[in-house]
């Protein structure tokens, strides 16, 4: 019993600590900037106004832009990711060809380079295509798979019962066939689990849109959100209203989809 009840005590320090940032975020955003600086951080907005919210959808910092860009972005990349991963993983986990695990390891093997290591050099091409401060320029990067996708949806497909693609074979099932009918249906808790993480970091993205982009017309929620907070730097009530908006939808994903995130939680070990 006091075992128990220590793993209880530990997990709502835990809960608490995760949780209690978020929560005060949400609070100051909903405060007046005279309540902020006259009152203790804890005590709750009284009253609660809206008047942050507002201005940030309003005038010169509108968030509205960042939102909408944000939102094209996740889609493009997410439909890409998802499209060229499963192609690339399918080839690789049941098509034969020469070389085919030299070339994924290969491929994997990328997975150890550190992301900075790549961004300057992606800059300096897309600077000479003429892409840069563009949609393109934001997407590309991503759009075409990565190999974590490819290797988690590899191992999914390799998985699946060789008895049942010889089957399908047998019957006549060509290769798009058998990917299609038979291999995607089985794989959607995967697939469920791949696009709820490329939603969530490509969301959260803010070093490659800082670098790519310029001004406000390309500009993505998180950094909206940063210039916020050296503009305004104090008048912490607006940039944690806008703090508030950059994690609401990524809330609302998580209300909706748990049951996948608890699933992709036990299928991959992502944290």
């Amino acid at each position: 019993m006091p075992t128990r009840l220590g793993i209880y005590v530990l997990l709502l320090i835990g809960f608490v600590v995760t949780v209690a940032p978020f929560i005060l975020s949400v609070m100051t955003a909903f405060k007046t900037p005279v309540q902020f600086a006259s009152e203790p951080a804890l005590s709750w907005p009284a009253p609660w106004t809206g008047e942050n919210f507002s201005r940030l959808f309003s005038g010169d910092r509108t968030m509205i832009a960042p939102v909408v860009v944000t939102a094209q972005m996740v889609l493009v990349i997410t439909v890409g990711q998802l499209l060229f991963s499963i192609l690339a993983a399918y080839a690789f986990a049941r098509l034969e060809f020469r070389f085919r695990e030299g070339l994924f390891w290969v491929y994997l093997s990328t997975l150890m380079v550190p992301q900075v290591v790549t961004l300057i050099p992606l800059y300096s091409m897309f600077s000479v295509l003429g892409i840069r401060n563009t949609f393109w320029g934001l997407v590309l990067p991503y759009v075409f798979g990565s190999p974590y996708a490819i290797f988690l949806l590899r191992e999914y497909f390799k998985s699946i019962p060789e008895d049942l693609i010889s089957a399908a074979k047998l019957d006549g099932a060509g290769t798009w066939r058998i990917l299609f009918s038979i291999v995607l249906p089985l794989s959607r808790p995967i697939i469920a689990t791949l696009t709820i993480i490329t939603v969530v970091s490509v969301w959260n993205d803010f070093l490659w849109p800082l670098m790519i982009t310029s001004g406000k017309t390309w500009q993505t929620v998180t950094v909206a959100t940063a210039g916020l907070q050296s503009q305004y730097n104090g008048n912490w009530t607006l940039v944690m209203a806008a703090t508030t908006i950059a994690i609401a939808p990524l809330l609302i994903l998580f209300a909706i989809f748990q049951k996948h995130i608890v699933s992709s939680i036990a299928i991959t070990g992502f944290k």
